[in-house]
């Protein structure tokens, strides 16, 4: 695991030492990002930058998408993982020989499931196996601090070997001289100014909260029902994504809503839905419209009081401008609620949000959306 902030020097030095590795018999590299549009116009032209600088360059034959050692035959294979038609994982067990596995970015790898299938194929019993993480850390939602640090009793940053895993964390100040004058500046000023962004992006520390993220208008209280209007909204899921709900009350003259989940769950079917709803039958629910079948049975066949979401170009937009114009409460028992709260972010400019960290957020719009920005609320059904 090789996490660091910018400056760092991470990525010279991993893949300074897997052009080594090749030197060795045996040793076949799989060097992956999430996203990789284009080896031959990214990465590769930055590990023939140190192939040169090694003075190597007659040891290395270089194509669009590999680097073979030509001395002892072994290969740096790069991928991309996410294509438009989903992952490449079992494009990649075709690749024989794999000893090293190469996660570059490896924050942007949103699915510890696609990380577990390649980390299982990609095994050799003829040398040593290494898989390595290397990443500039995000927050600590994600699922390589969970699963790699707070589970390990680690809180990130640490240079030492836990468990299966080495841990080496970098700096800028580990590479301080090697980097030019104006950044150094830079990176002073924002110690000075924006002490927070430091830690984050320059020492590589976790985040709790993060950047750019979209409500900042909430803190913990208990739930508080007695609102003008009172419900819950609800977005489906069932294997990757789950399920999620929470229960609303709306107080407009105080401009107050308060919010509490009541369902976060992967995998439910339409009865584990309505059980779990049951205690609220003929609380008005709110639930995504593009499930009509889902709203429809749980109306007819459990008798829910639910209706379908009104969605519309502009209509995410518009729900999240309604939540920010009031103050939110959130019961301090929402576990997932606060989590996506400290993550749900804007992804270019603020005229887009991720489509993550949402599957709660996503049903307090619908319902905060029906009641107030929908001249109809209350009089339409399903029929």
């Amino acid at each position: 695991m090789v996490t660091g902030g910018r400056g760092s020097s991470k990525s010279f030095s991993v893949s300074t030492m897997l052009l080594l590795l090749t030197y060795e018999s045996g040793h076949n590299v799989l060097y992956t990002r999430y996203t990789m549009t284009s080896a031959s116009t990214s990465i590769i032209p930055e590990m023939t930058e140190k192939i040169d600088i090694l003075g190597l360059s007659n040891d290395f034959a270089v194509n669009k998408t590999d680097i073979t050692n030509k001395l002892t035959g072994n290969k740096i294979y790069f991928r991309g993982l996410k294509t438009g038609s989903g992952n490449q994982t079992a494009a990649l067990k075709s690749l024989n020989g794999i000893t090293t596995w190469i996660l570059d970015e490896a924050e942007e790898m949103p699915d510890e499931l696609l990380f577990d299938k390649i980390d299982l194929s990609v095994r050799s019993k003829e040398a040593q196996n290494r898989v390595i993480l290397v990443m500039n850390p995000t927050t600590k939602a994600h699922w390589i601090y969970d699963r790699f640090f707070q589970k390990r009793g680690l809180l990130g940053g640490e240079n030492k070997v836990k468990e299966d895993t080495t841990y080496i964390h970098t700096s800028y100040l580990d590479n301080e001289k090697n980097l030019d004058s104006t950044f150094l500046d830079n990176v002073n000023r924002m110690k000075v100014e924006r002490p927070e962004e430091y830690q984050a992006q320059i020492l590589g520390g976790w985040r709790s909260v993060a950047e750019g993220v979209i409500f900042t208008n909430w803190e913990l209280k208990p739930f508080n029902p007695n609102g003008d209007y009172y419900g819950i909204g609800m977005d489906f899921g069932f294997s990757k994504d789950p399920t999620g709900a929470t229960l609303i009350s709306i107080n407009k003259n105080k401009k107050e809503i308060y919010l509490k989940e009541i369902v976060y769950a992967q995998g439910l079917t339409t009865s584990d839905i309505a059980s779990r709803l049951l205690k609220y039958k003929d609380v008005l629910t709110i639930g995504d419209s593009a499930e009509p079948r889902l709203l429809h049975e749980l109306k007819a066949n459990y008798g829910l009081n639910i209706k379908p979401s009104i969605k519309g170009q502009g209509s995410i937009n518009l729900g999240i401008a309604l939540m920010q114009e009031y103050k939110l409460y959130v019961h301090p028992g929402s576990t997932n609620l606060i989590t996506e709260l400290n993550n749900y972010t804007w992804k270019e400019g603020k005229e887009v949000a991720i489509d993550d960290f949402n599957h709660l957020l996503d049903g307090c719009r619908y319902l905060i959306s029906y009641y107030l920005a929908n001249p109809n609320a209350g009089k339409y059904f399903i029929s």
